[in-house]
């Protein structure tokens, strides 16, 4: 009989450990986002309502959370233009769509009720409500977009410099809760340091690579905003020249205009551009990946892996997919691992989901092979 070397029953060992692993996985792998990432989970819905009592206010109150919270979730998965079409659900309707709900903050006093509610809607009966209302909708959440408020009236350009309404304005709405994530700057002495207004709207590459390695931001828009004063009507003008920055090799420029309306305050003016501009970067991103729940597709997939470590990375990052529906392990070696995978979407979509959660999808030689974005070898580019 001849004796196994220490390196044979180590191999075997670290077999039979992926091999455990893997099971796990796909007896345990689900087709919706990590928790952290969940779309389908509404936070923050703060509620204040009086009744003849206390315990009817906090009925109340919850009934309109409830729907608050269900038209936030319909307008973050849906386009701005659809927002007409979008359903309105009866207290009975609703509910059937409600997975569950927290509170916090909860006051209450005599007939009145305040709390912050967070809802968890089911994400097959939405999907579901949507197709019936032929309204077309995304769930995969983008990499987060660095957003530069230059502001222009009538003097020079200003980014970081004071007064800047417009960058102003953009802070105090903060990161936008859609799926795309719009990260606003500091505004410290390293911003300061990093870019200026002028570098920013020529479109300096270096320096805003730099600005944008500072927020963990792969994108940064420029939004730019000229502001003027017809001397008719003495109504002002807001001209926002929005420029992406990302991965395309000419970025290029839209211009969207809004003028001031009667009685309308300049922040209010402000306010409506930056909702505007949101809303066209998010539609942009949600055209790319609108779900297409009717055709089904499967692909088989090689994983090349160097380890215990790699099997379970790429594992965690695919639960952050949406449109990935099952997934099943079809072979485990110990240098590589396939699968078949089941989404929805077209096949270009499933590569850009699987790039937002650091996974490099690319074709082999007629092969699909699926790398961790940070360990992908650098002649399979």
């Amino acid at each position: 009989m001849i004796a196994m070397s220490d390196l044979s029953l180590l191999k075997i060992r670290l077999g039979f450990i992926c091999l455990i692993a893997a099971l796990a996985y796909v007896s345990s792998v689900q087709p919706a986002v990590s928790a952290s990432k969940d779309i389908y989970e509404i936070h923050g819905v703060d509620v204040d309502v009086t009744a003849e009592t206390a315990a009817l206010a906090r009925v109340k109150a919850l009934a309109e959370g409830e729907q608050v919270a269900f038209r936030r979730l319909l307008e973050q998965l849906t386009l701005a233009g659809d927002r007409d079409r979008l359903p309105v659900l009866d207290k009975a309707e609703l509910s059937t769509y409600v997975r569950d709900f927290g509170v916090s903050n909860e006051k209450t006093s005599s007939g009145r009720y305040l709390a912050r509610l967070s809802y968890r809607f089911k994400r097959g009966a939405v999907r579901s409500l949507l197709n019936e209302f032929n309204l077309p909708f995304a769930e995969t959440i983008s990499s987060p977009v660095l957003v530069l408020p230059v502001f222009q009236a009538g003097g020079g350009m200003a980014l970081w410099d004071d007064p800047n309404p417009w960058r102003e304005v953009w802070a105090k709405k903060g990161e936008k809760s859609g799926l795309v994530p719009l990260v606003q700057p500091l505004g410290d002495l390293k911003d300061v340091g990093a870019i200026t207004a002028t570098q920013a709207v020529q479109g300096d590459l270096p320096r805003l690579n730099k600005i944008a390695a500072r927020y963990l931001s792969k994108d940064v828009v420029v939004a730019y905003g000229l502001q003027r004063l017809d001397p008719v009507s003495k109504l002002l003008s807001l001209e926002v020249y929005v420029t992406r920055y990302d991965n395309k090799p000419d970025p290029e420029t839209e211009t969207f205009p809004f003028i001031q309306n009667e009685g309308e305050s300049t922040d209010a003016l402000l306010r409506r551009a930056v909702n505007g501009v949101s809303d066209m970067i998010e539609d942009g991103w949600k055209r790319s990946n609108v779900l297409d729940l009717n055709h089904p597709n499967i692909a088989t997939i090689a994983v090349p892996i160097t380890g215990l470590a790699d099997w379970i990375a790429v594992q965690k990052r695919l639960k952050d997919v949406p449109l990935i529906r099952r997934t099943e392990l079809v072979l485990l070696s110990l240098d590589e691992v396939r699968i078949n995978l089941h989404y929805v979407g077209q096949t270009e979509q499933l590569t850009g989901a699987l790039g937002q959660a650091e996974l490099t999808l690319v074709n082999e030689d007629g092969e699909w092979v699926l790398y961790l974005a940070d360990v992908r070898p650098a002649d399979k580019s």
